[in-house]
């Protein structure tokens, strides 16, 4: 048994190492990360973005970055599927906690993500954002492209996210077109997956639709991916209304007809040869789940982006 005093390795943990503590007890940081606001040795940082103020149907998406932390306290301490490494054995990870907002449905919010997320970002550690709704994605975006030019985008989605809410528009549905619009996106080179929905504009992007999906292996979907992001650096966003509502029943606008979790989670492990920049996942609305079913597929789809990572600096 470990010793009484490491137990609550989000605080007493080091930036290295799995942790072994009783997966429902201590302080719930993402996968027992430390939490800490240096970023000094630090490789990579997992952020929440506990913002759902441009949700347009059902809120609660403010809740997700905790239960997306609680949720992955089950990866604690094991070989993790299905790479069988440790992803912390040589990778710094921490938990940066939440990014602080105003109060409220406040139009300072937009601003002040992307401000925080910045400067996180031009220091170099590779960011992983917790939400939230989809709209938080354009401010990650933002900040991520100053740092590394126009991103490929990889989205999993039932909608398409291209509405036209205006220049100062501040919902979860039009990030992709303001995105596109502003130079963050390269949409040459994006792809969304999963769609069942109508949009009044693709903005260039090659839509992938969920019966498309369907007819693929995780493999094979990942096949598509590649042939379209090609060689550039890319960004993944994951809207957990990707997954089928049988799968993912906590979120804002499920729709049915989606992905599997285990096809979706397949499709981004054989995409991992990608260039990847960073990723968030969003829509988790605890409020709508069941035995977080939701919050569980999340945190699966960072834990296996984790090991992406991990992966990529062991063959560096």
């Amino acid at each position: 048994m470990s010793d009484p005093g490491t137990i609550d390795n989000a605080f007493t943990g080091g930036l290295k190492g799995g942790a072994e503590e009783p997966t429902f007890s201590g302080a719930q940081s993402f996968m027992r990360r430390r939490y800490t606001k240096s970023l000094e040795g630090v490789d990579v940082a997992i952020l929440g973005i506990p913002f759902d103020g441009a949700t347009s149907n059902r809120p609660g998406a403010r809740f997700g970055p905790a239960a997306i932390r609680r949720a992955s306290m089950i990866f604690d301490g094991d070989p993790q599927y299905p790479s069988g490494i440790d992803p912390f054995a040589d990778m710094a990870v921490v938990d940066y906690g939440d990014c602080l907002l105003p109060r409220g449905l406040s139009p300072l919010a937009p601003a002040e993500i992307e401000r925080q997320v910045t400067a996180i970002v031009a220091s170099g550690v590779h960011l992983i954002s917790l939400g939230g709704d989809h709209f938080i994605s354009l401010p990650l975006l933002r900040a991520h492209a100053a740092r590394h030019g126009p991103l490929a985008i990889v989205q999993f989605d039932a909608h398409q996210d291209t509405w036209d809410d205006g220049a100062d528009g501040v919902t979860h549905g039009s990030f992709i077109n303001l995105g596109v619009e502003s130079g963050l996106i390269d949409a040459s080179r994006s792809i969304q997956i999963g769609v069942r929905t109508i949009a009044p504009r693709d903005c260039g992007i090659e839509v992938m639709d969920a019966e498309r999906c369907a007819e693929l292996t995780g493999r094979e979907i990942a096949e598509e991916i590649i042939a379209r992001v090609g060689q550039g650096p890319c960004y993944l966003t994951f809207d957990v209304d990707a997954l089928d509502p049988a799968y993912a029943p906590g979120t804002g606008t499920p729709v049915a007809g989606g992905l599997t979790t285990a096809r979706a989670l397949a499709a981004i492990w054989h995409a991992r040869a990608l260039d990847w920049r960073g990723m968030d996942v969003v829509e988790v609305s605890p409020p709508f789940d069941h035995a977080d079913v939701t919050a569980i597929a999340a945190a699966t789809i960072v834990q296996r982006y984790l090991q992406i990572l991990a992966l990529k600096r062991t063959a560096a």
